[in-house]
């Protein structure tokens, strides 16, 4: 598993307190109104121990001001998520609200 993937499921057993096993990579690229809002490569991995989801979606980047921080978006696949561009989209939206 490589670094940022150890990484990510590092940061999701300490979000959910569960074993994070990676399953695979898709690109998504999410569009609104002719603008690109997000694009980048989404992680599923299956989940072990959660009471309610079997698999989460997650994707981060370094933190500008500490390159040793990874800065993790973790969105579980549970409904209305039920895909990586859900997930991304689920995120963005939640992103916007809390810049309003």
């Amino acid at each position: 598993m490589s670094d940022y993937l150890q990484r990510l499921s590092e940061s999701i057993f300490s979000l959910h307190g569960c074993k994070a096993t990676h399953v695979s990579t898709t690109p998504v690229k999410e569009v609104f109104r002719g603008q690109t809002v997000w694009e980048g490569a989404v992680e599923t991995f299956d989940l072990k121990g959660h009471p309610k989801a079997k698999q989460i979606y997650a994707w981060g980047y370094e933190n500008p001001n500490d390159p040793k921080k990874l800065e993790v978006t973790a969105v579980l696949k549970l409904p209305p998520v039920t895909s990586e561009v859900e997930a991304v989209r689920v995120a963005v939206a939640s992103s916007a609200k809390r810049k309003e």
